[in-house]
C-alpha cells in the first residue's frame, strides 16, 4: 500500500500543473452547477445535495481522521448526516473487531451533530426513521445564534476529536461568523470543511435570488478568516485529487 500511496501522491501532484485538465474540470463545474447536477444523488436512501467527488472526499477524511464527533451546519434532507453517521459506524465496528468486541447500536461511541435554522417536519421524520439515526442529534436554530452555539459547545465538550462541516447560509458574513464560532472546535489534525466555495467562480446569474454570489460567499469568508488564523491551512492535495468539487480552497486542515 505504501507504493500505491506514493503513486497516488505523484499523480495528484501532477494535476497542479495540468492546466488543460483543470480547465476541463472547471468547464464541467460551470455546466453542472447550471443543471443542478448535485441534486441528483442519495446516500443510503436520503437525498444528499453534494457532488459524488465531495462525498468520497468526506469518506476519506472521516476514515483518516477518525473523529468522535462530526458537526454539520445545514441539514436539508439529511443525506450528509447519514453519510457521516454511516462512516462513523464503520469506524466503531472496525475498532471493536480489532479488540474482539461488539458494537451496541443503541449506545454508539461516535456521533453526528446537525444544526439547521429550519428542519422541515418531513425531513426530520425521515431522518429519525433511518437506521443510523441513533448516531445523530439535531438542533433547530440559527447556527450563529448564541443559544445554539452554547448547545453545540456543550455537546462538543463530551468528545475529544472533532471534524466540522459548514454548509448553511453561504453569505460572506454568515460563513465568517460560523468560522469564528465552529472552526475552533476542530481538533488538531482534523478538518473544517467549508462547502460551496465554488460560488466565487460561478457566473452571478447562477446565484438566482440567493443573497450570495461572486465577491460575497464562503470562499471570500475563508480567505478573510485565514488572514488571522494560521492554525488552519488549505488542503490543496484533496482539491487537486478531486478536480470536480464545490469546495475549492474549502478543505481546511487544522495543523496547530
Amino acid at each position: 500500500m505504501s507504493d500505491f500511496q506514493q503513486e497516488v501522491e505523484a499523480r495528484v501532484e501532477a494535476v497542479a500543473g495540468n492546466n488543460e485538465l483543470k480547465e476541463d474540470a472547471a468547464r464541467f463545474m460551470r455546466s453542472s452547477v447550471a443543471s443542478k447536477y448535485s441534486y441528483n444523488f442519495f446516500w443510503l436512501g436520503r437525498p444528499i445535495i453534494q457532488y459524488p467527488q465531495d462525498m468520497v472526499a468526506m469518506q476519506e477524511l472521516i476514515w483518516t481522521v477518525k473523529p468522535d464527533l462530526v458537526i454539520e451546519t445545514g441539514i436539508a434532507h439529511g443525506g450528509s448526516l447519514i453519510l457521516s453517521a454511516s462512516i462513523l459506524a464503520l469506524l466503531d465496528m472496525a475498532e471493536a473487531a480489532e479488540k474482539g468486541e461488539t458494537v451496541d447500536p443503541a449506545k454508539p461511541k461516535r456521533k453526528v451533530l446537525g444544526i439547521d435554522i429550519d428542519i422541515r417536519a418531513h425531513n426530520r421524520a425521515a431522518i429519525e426513521a433511518h437506521p443510523f439515526y441513533p448516531r445523530i442529534e439535531m438542533i433547530q436554530g440559527s447556527s450563529i445564534a448564541p443559544e445554539i452555539i452554547d448547545q453545540v459547545r456543550k455537546v462538543a465538550s463530551q468528545y475529544s476529536k472533532i471534524l466540522v462541516c459548514l454548509d448553511s447560509n453561504h453569505t460572506h458574513e454568515h460563513v465568517l461568523r460560523e468560522l469564528d464560532l465552529y472552526a475552533p472546535l476542530t481538533s488538531v489534525g482534523s478538518y473544517c470543511v467549508v462547502f460551496d466555495t465554488i460560488v466565487e467562480h460561478m457566473p452571478e446569474e447562477l446565484s438566482n435570488d440567493r443573497p450570495w454570489g461572486p465577491g460575497d460567499n464562503p470562499k471570500t469568508a475563508v480567505f478573510e478568516y485565514l488572514k488571522t488564523h494560521p492554525e488552519f491551512e488549505i488542503d490543496k492535495f484533496t482539491e487537486h485529487k478531486l478536480l470536480i468539487t464545490v469546495n475549492p480552497d474549502g478543505y481546511l486542515k487544522r495543523v496547530r
